[in-house]
């Protein structure tokens, strides 16, 4: 039986980076998959899986009028594909996600779909809610915080060495924009002269 499942994780989790080997080990077995993206993120460009590990991969765009219930039918129709992989799925609609339910459900396909569950001010992003909601199976992906060493939680919004804590729920950006802290480290960061500071 085909499943939706929801992995989530804090910036540098190593999400992108794990649908790369998951898509990877399917299609050396020479089982096709589906990668998606949302448009949303065009750090490296629209339509492109990125790791911070360097490793990369095209995949297909998913804009706000993108149905991925026909995008992925059509393509099953072409060719049996054995499973859908979505990064940066907290940037899906509510409209998206139950897209998504209707794949597994209705194309008996499994779909995986990676995101953060939490924007930087510890709100849930719509396409996170909705997955949180309807998926079959629900995993963290694991990373430290960038101050300690306690699991990584929440993501840590930074402008010009200090933190965060207003603004628009989207802002693109890397390790130049966030980093992935423990709950304590993300209200009392250490700062010195106003400005983050790291001691190693």
């Amino acid at each position: 039986m085909a499943q939706l499942f929801f992995r989530y994780g804090a910036m540098n989790s190593g999400k992108s980076f794990e649908i790369i080997k998951v898509a990877h080990n399917y299609e050396e077995q020479n089982k096709q998959v589906m990668v998606l993206t949302s448009a949303t993120d065009n750090r490296d460009g629209v339509g492109k899986v990125s790791s911070r590990v360097g490793e990369n991969r095209q995949a297909t765009a998913v804009f706000a009028e993108t149905n991925i219930y026909d995008l992925v039918k059509q393509a099953s129709q072409e060719k049996r594909l054995y499973c859908v992989l979505i990064d940066e799925a907290q940037f899906l609609s509510r409209t998206h996600i139950y897209q998504l339910a209707a794949i597994v459900d209705d194309l008996n396909i499994p779909v995986m779909a990676f995101g953060l569950k939490n924007d930087f001010q510890n709100n849930l992003f719509e396409g996170s809610q909705y997955l949180l909601l309807l998926a079959d199976k629900i995993e963290e992906v694991k990373t430290i915080c960038w101050f300690c060493e306690k699991k990584a939680i929440m993501n840590l919004r930074i402008h010009e060495g200090r933190p965060v804590y207003d603004g628009d729920q989207v802002q693109i950006g890397g390790n130049e924009s966030y980093f992935p802290v423990c709950r304590k480290h993300y209200h009392h960061p250490p700062l010195k002269d106003g400005k983050l500071y790291i001691e190693r």
